[in-house]
């Protein structure tokens, strides 16, 4: 089955009440658990590269090609988004849409907002005519993101719908109080905020950072119209946190995939708790052009 684009994936989510998940890739076997997970929760799914490691993991066509190769291995048969995480640069998301990803996200939210406008459309207007989905941000989500640590800006009202309207785009990414790793105490996001943006655009509304957030946070912004729910620092810490367990009780132990494959069943076990907790278990939504 061919990468899908998240669009029609993201309103049926939006318009049935559940999120389809994010998961970040951090190396062949994230990919594996993923895949795995949702084929058997029969749910769609969103796997993503973060820009900043693309390059660590091979290159665009490299990750395409692998995730490619993998779902005919697996036979899988639910929707798969593959999506690049924050791109860079206009360049490097035209680079994945070429590599054959079919969702990309052009990250200008550090940007004045004219040049964000300007380079989001650049990208969106590339990317549509190739069927593929594009994702854009306003506001700064906290904490570690793309290499740099950085402070919470919340969304402009006013700039989401300029940004929605001038560039067509498929999904808004509104900061509005989540953070990229760890948090540091509750997370608490603006939900009055979260309200107006959804009363003023069309389109399905992305969250950030959402490891860590209570589920009756994430349930709420689920309704609040955020349809796509990014996760990646659950699975890293628990893969670590498995790693290390297997390596600190098998001293002896050299052979990597032995030292891996609990690591590997702590990413799946995280997968499915999310897409459990996000609704988007048995779904069969299926991608139109």
């Amino acid at each position: 089955m061919a990468f899908v684009s998240m669009t029609h994936l993201l309103k049926d989510a939006e318009k049935n009440g559940y999120a389809v998940g994010q998961f970040n890739i951090n190396g062949l076997i994230w990919a594996q658990a993923i895949l795995r997970t949702a084929e058997r929760l029969k749910s769609p799914v969103i796997i993503a590269s973060s820009d900043r490691i693309v390059d660590y993991l091979g290159g665009f066509k490299t990750i395409a090609q692998m995730v490619d190769a993998l779902m005919k291995e697996m036979n899988i048969t639910i929707p798969v988004v593959l999506h690049l995480d924050h791109g860079q640069t206009v360049e490097r998301c035209i680079a994945a849409v070429d590599a054959g990803y079919s969702s990309v996200m052009y990250d200008g939210s550090h940007l004045p907002i004219e040049e964000n406008i300007r380079n989001t459309k650049k990208v969106a207007d590339y990317a549509h005519a190739k069927f593929v989905s594009v994702e854009a941000e306003v506001g700064s989500v906290g904490g570690m993101e793309d290499g740099l640590v950085g402070g919470i800006k919340y969304a402009d009202l006013h700039e989401c719908v300029r940004l929605v309207e001038e560039t067509q785009i498929d999904a808004l990414a509104a900061a509005l109080g989540s953070v990229h790793g760890k948090y540091q105490g509750e997370p608490v996001l603006g939900f009055d905020e979260m309200q107006a943006i959804r009363a003023a655009i069309d389109i399905p509304l992305v969250l950030h950072g959402a490891s860590g957030i209570p589920l009756a946070q994430l349930k709420k912004a689920i309704a609040y119209g955020h349809a796509k729910i990014n996760i990646n620092t659950e699975c890293n810490l628990a893969w670590r946190q498995a790693l290390q367990e297997t390596m600190e009780e098998n001293l002896e132990v050299f052979e990597p995939r032995a030292l891996l494959l609990p690591s590997i069943t702590a990413i799946e076990r995280v997968v499915e708790e999310k897409m459990t907790e996000f609704g988007s278990t048995n779904r069969l939504a299926q991608h139109v052009e």
